[in-house]
């Protein structure tokens, strides 16, 4: 009886019988016109395939045309509603606006050093390559004068967070895909509210649908009443549409312009392992210090702007790192954060992956919660393997969704044959989002290798080179490897059949999960 009160009493559980109910009336309503006489339903049957063409000429990932193009051609009015509902994104149009609007209003302010990029070219012309693409198709240049800490878990990284947000001298902004009640969010945020009694410009974005099931109804309202600055992105409504797919999942705490964080890590209790979920919580983050925070900065700004509508705001020289840090950062390689959007049809996140895998000449070390890849991934992972360069792969040994983790094995064999290291974390759950490769460049972020993250997601992460945290990044995952078991040909060859036939049939559907 708890079990079903407390289901009754979810806001999620309103939240689906709604959509439910409004998926329902649209099919009876389909269905019905489709019973109404042979014409309507030539109609609507001549309606799917002139949606199905305009799908194939859309400038989309191939594996989201075979998806839609299969669903629509085997059930024609279920799969046309879908489309209709959740095929085409309707908020595209006027955020894009907004957010270029950001953009062109502080490009003066995000303009690449010619030193700094000349320093970069004649150290390495292909590395000064990936960077150019990143300023180009994401808008945020490298910089030098910037340190790194890297931390391999979430509870290394909390109490330096703790003891950096003590220290805030000025502003502090915070914006996160999942905030839970617990020991890391309260610590935080009675340091957040003693900031504001302290006259500090706090302010908090959260995604609204990432924390439908870990936050109250309305939470900003209490964050406001504590003299926090809080905005929701994409505020959840039961109503369909695709808009709930475009979430918010970047990560980010910046303090005073010149200090900041990123990684896998939410602010949850697992990501610290003070509670347990999915047993071992293994995770990682990166400490910014200097220009390069800047980036993150100006992230959090734009999305400010475009959350609360705000066109006006000229002000963004206020928080440039040296307003508050006069003094010149210590240096260490060149360190790029930068923003990937679903809405500008450019997939920086996973092309910066693939241009990282495609440039390697000795490994490339990856670890990703989620293994969901497309071809082009796929290809670029075999092709290096079968080229001699060492690729390994870690996943998670324990999953947080066992239909994902089916999905992520069914990858495994094609990458096997064509000689690519697969190991599972065998502890527990590994939500650690990280690349390294030849001893040189490094990413850590929020960007997992799996559909939604690549093409449907708000993300960020931390392009990285020549930097002392390249080190600690291989030798984070050569340790980690001591807590894996290497995934064998014969293990995926040996799955019962009705095990493979669900892993075909996911990997049919996999853009869409």
């Amino acid at each position: 009886m708890k079990k079903i009160a407390k289901l009754l009493f979810n806001r999620i559980f309103y939240v689906v019988f709604a959509m439910a109910v409004q998926l329902g009336w649209l099919l009876t309503i389909f269905l019905r016109l489709a019973g109404y006489s042979r014409y309507m339903s030539i109609a609507l049957d001549a309606i799917s395939i002139l949606v199905v063409l305009v799908i194939v000429n859309r400038k989309i990932n191939p594996s989201y045309k075979l998806a839609w193009t299969m669903l629509i051609l085997c059930l024609p009015v279920f799969g046309l509603v879908l489309y209709l509902v959740f095929g085409r994104s309707r908020i595209a149009a006027y955020m894009q606006e907004r957010f270029n609007d950001m953009l062109a209003k502080s490009s003066n302010l995000l303009q690449t050093d010619p030193d700094l990029h000349e320093q970069l070219r004649m150290e390495d012309a292909s590395a000064c390559n990936q960077s150019d693409y990143i300023y180009r198709n994401s808008g945020y240049p490298a910089h030098g004068n910037t340190t790194a800490e890297y931390f391999q878990v979430g509870d290394d990284m909390f109490p330096v967070l703790v003891k950096e947000l003590e220290q805030a001298q000025h502003y502090i902004f915070i914006e996160y895909f999942i905030i839970h009640d617990g020991v890391m969010w309260r610590t935080i945020l009675d340091i957040l509210e003693k900031k504001v009694k302290e006259g500090l410009d706090v302010r908090l974005i959260y995604d609204d649908m990432g924390c439908l099931t870990t936050l109250p109804h309305k939470y900003y309202e209490t964050m406001r009443a504590k003299g926090i600055k809080c905005q929701v992105f994409n505020p959840f409504r039961p109503i369909l549409n695709i808009i709930q797919n475009n979430r918010d999942h970047r990560k980010f705490c910046i303090i005073d312009g010149y200090v900041g964080f990123t990684g896998g890590v939410n602010l949850a209790d697992e990501y610290i392992n003070q509670k347990e979920r999915f047993g071992h919580w293994k995770d990682t983050a990166v400490m910014l210090k200097g220009e390069a925070v800047w980036n993150m900065t100006a992230m959090f700004l734009h999305m400010w702007n475009v959350v609360t509508n705000n066109r006006q705001d000229s002000s963004l020289e206020e928080y440039l790192p040296h307003v508050w840090h006069p003094e010149v950062f210590e240096g260490d390689g060149f360190i790029q954060p930068f923003c990937d959007s679903p809405l500008d049809n450019e997939t920086v996140g996973e092309n910066v992956y693939l241009n990282i895998i495609n440039r390697a000449r000795d490994y490339v070390y990856i670890c990703t919660p989620y293994l969901v890849i497309d071809n082009e991934m796929m290809t670029a992972l075999c092709l290096a393997a079968k080229s001699g360069v060492d690729v390994r792969l870690m996943t998670p040994g324990i999953p947080d969704k066992k239909l994902v983790f089916l999905l992520t094995q069914s990858y495994y064999e094609q990458l096997l044959e064509a000689g690519v290291k697969i190991y599972e974390y065998q502890p527990g759950f590994l939500h650690a989002k990280s690349f390294v490769c030849d001893d040189e460049i490094g990413v850590v972020g929020t960007i997992n290798l799996d559909y939604r993250s690549l093409y449907l997601h708000f993300e960020d992460g931390v392009w990285i080179y020549r930097n002392k945290v390249i080190g600690d990044i291989k030798k984070d995952f050569t340790d980690t490897l001591d807590y894996c078991n290497p995934v064998t040909l014969e293990f995926c060859r040996g799955r019962n059949i009705a095990v493979r036939a669900m892993q075909s049939i996911l990997r049919l559907f996999a853009p869409m999960l």
